[in-house]
Parts: structure tokens; C-alpha cells; sequence
């Protein structure tokens, strides 16, 4: 089989993982945006959830990547199967410290780091842990401790938690309750409406110096039914029908090859 980026007059496959991040400007996430911002104005703890493939993950890291590194220290995890101990240590050292063996010691000294940061470099830590949902509840009990500031009168740094709907419901059991209190940013991103999807199938061409028309209008309109809006699933379909499509020399991409794509990785 030729190859399909050069057949359809693409720099690269945008559909495939690691190419490139591309945030199509949707509703959704125009709001999330918003919110983010008033979120690191404002600081304490922010809750961001939407279904498997909704493009948490990539809005998040897409906004991260944007803001003042001058007054924003950005921390990533995504272990949220540690035990509470490896959770301090991670974030110890993340923050750039060295991990001690026990948990308090480490509480304090993250503590005293993030006061550091914020007080004498003016600069917020912003502490981002995906996969929530997955997170231990005991982490989730010692995260008011860890970021109570002043007996609980100052917030001196960003935590946003990232993972499935269920994480919601995780935060509102009881012993969640003052954590839950906390939150201060709560948003669910959901699908893609069907012009958002079809948008955002142009969007990934467009990035990928595509100038032919590679989905015509059937072809785009099944993707966005058969998909049902999941970014994720728009990208499983499309690299399946370009494959299909350069197999049989086909000079564009036609509801018929979406459907075969669609059988292919069984979605039918």
C-alpha cells in the first residue's frame, strides 16, 4: 500500500496519537477555558471530567502549555494508583525536593515549598493529577490537609483534579465532603456536536496541510453518527478509512468506506 499522507496531499497523519495537539475551538471548551482562567486567578481546587476519549488530557495540556512559566510551576501526574506515602514522595519530587521516608516529613516540606514558591518567587504551583477517578481515598482525605494554608484562610496553590464522570461521585461521599467544600471549579466536557465534529475532522486536515477534500459530505456526515461526538473515536474511524481508502486507490474517502472503517474496528 502507497502512503496515504503523501495520496492525500497531507504532511503527516493527523489522526494517529503523538502528531499534534489540536483543540478545536468548540463551546465546550471555550467555557472550559474560562473557567481555568478564574480558576488560577483565584486558586484552590478545580475538578475537570468528561467520558473516555473526550480530550480532557489534551485541552489540559493544551492550556497549561500557554499560561506564564514566570508565575506558574507546573506539575503533571498521572499515578493516581499510588499509596498515600508514594503520592508525598512523587510530589516532592516534583516540586524538586528530595523525598524523604516518612509521610510527614515530606508534608511539611511541601508545604514549606509551596509557601516558598509563593511568597518569596510569587510564583503558583499548579498541580495537576489525571486519572483521578483511579485516585486512593486517603489521598483524596489528605489533599485539604496538604494545601491548608494559614488554618485554612489562604489558597497558595492551583490543584485541578482530571478523570471520568464517576470521579464526581467519589467526591460527593461523605468523607469527601471537605474536600468537596473546597472545589471551586467543576466542569464535564461532553461530546462533540455533529458540526463540532465535522470541524474538527477539517481542523486535523487543515493542520496536516491537507488542501484536497479527503472526506466528502456523506463521508464526514457518517463519521460524525457512527462516532457519536468522541474525538477519540473520530480519529479511529478516520485513520481506518484512509487506510481503506489508499488500499482500494480511491481518489477521496465515501460513506461506504466509513462504514467498512467502522466494521473494521468494530463499532458496528
Amino acid at each position: 500500500m502507497e502512503d496515504y499522507t503523501a495520496r492525500y496531499g497531507m504532511d503527516f497523519n493527523p489522526f494517529i496519537k503523538n502528531t499534534h495537539d489540536l483543540i478545536v475551538d468548540t463551546l465546550d471548551f471555550k467555557e472550559l477555558y474560562l473557567r481555568l482562567n478564574y480558576l488560577l486567578k483565584n486558586k484552590g481546587f478545580g475538578v475537570i471530567t468528561g467520558g473516555p476519549g473526550r480530550g480532557k488530557t489534551t485541552a489540559i495540556r493544551n492550556y497549561v502549555k500557554n499560561i506564564n512559566s514566570s508565575l506558574f510551576k507546573v506539575i503533571y501526574s498521572s499515578l493516581s494508583t499510588l499509596t498515600v506515602s508514594e503520592f508525598y514522595k512523587h510530589l516532592a519530587t516534583e516540586l524538586g525536593l528530595e523525598a524523604m521516608a516518612k509521610k510527614n516529613d515530606n508534608f511539611k516540606n511541601i508545604q514549606a515549598e509551596i509557601t516558598r514558591c509563593t511568597v518569596e518567587k510569587r510564583i503558583t504551583p499548579v498541580i495537576i493529577i489525571d486519572e483521578a477517578n483511579y485516585i486512593n481515598n486517603a489521598i483524596l482525605n489528605d489533599l485539604k490537609m496538604l494545601f491548608n494554608f494559614e488554618m485554612d484562610s489562604r489558597d497558595r496553590a492551583v490543584v485541578i483534579l482530571v478523570g471520568l464522570p464517576q470521579l464526581n461521585n467519589t467526591l460527593r461521599l461523605s468523607a469527601n465532603e471537605p474536600l468537596r467544600q473546597r472545589i471551586t471549579m467543576n466542569f464535564n466536557i461532553d461530546s462533540l456536536t455533529k458540526e463540532e465534529s465535522v470541524a474538527y475532522i477539517k481542523s486535523k486536515l487543515s493542520s496536516a496541510k491537507s488542501t484536497m477534500e479527503v472526506f466528502n459530505e456523506n463521508a464526514l456526515e457518517a463519521i460524525s453518527n457512527a462516532s457519536n461526538g468522541i474525538p477519540r473515536v473520530i480519529n479511529k474511524i478516520c485513520n481506518s478509512s484512509l487506510i481503506i481508502a489508499a488500499t482500494k486507490k480511491a481518489d477521496f474517502v465515501d460513506a461506504d468506506i466509513v462504514m467498512a472503517a467502522v466494521n473494521d474496528i468494530e463499532l458496528a
